[in-house]
């Protein structure tokens, strides 16, 4: 844990390179205090449909899993941190945003091959 989601305007992958914007973040985000590198993970996906109210007619938009328990203090400083690094990256991008959701700990559930 975190999980970071990419989801971003179909086409934008043809003019940014997504695999480097989620190295980037990756860095970005791993260097944090709040974070364990081996326990992160960035996907990022193209969307096909939408319609925003924004011109140019292109987003990303992050959504930030993380485990309950952070200040709300810490989830702004982070999500900061996700806006920073998406907008250095795509400045061109007609709309940006990041959302952090809390995952409850006693219900979350994973498995990890070794």
């Amino acid at each position: 844990m975190p999980h970071v989601t990419l989801e971003f305007s179909e086409g934008l992958e043809h003019t940014h390179d997504f695999q480097a914007i989620c190295n980037d973040l990756f860095t970005v985000l791993a260097a944090h205090e709040e974070f364990d590198a081996d326990a992160l993970k960035i996907r990022a996906t193209p969307v096909a449909f939408y319609r925003i109210g924004t011109d140019p007619q292109t987003f990303v938009h992050a959504t930030l899993l993380l485990m309950q328990g952070r200040s709300e203090t810490t989830r702004a400083a982070l999500n900061a941190l996700i806006l920073d690094a998406l907008a250095s990256a795509m400045p061109g991008v007609g709309s940006i945003t990041v959302q952090e959701v809390e995952m409850n700990r006693t219900t979350y559930a994973k498995r990890l091959s070794r």
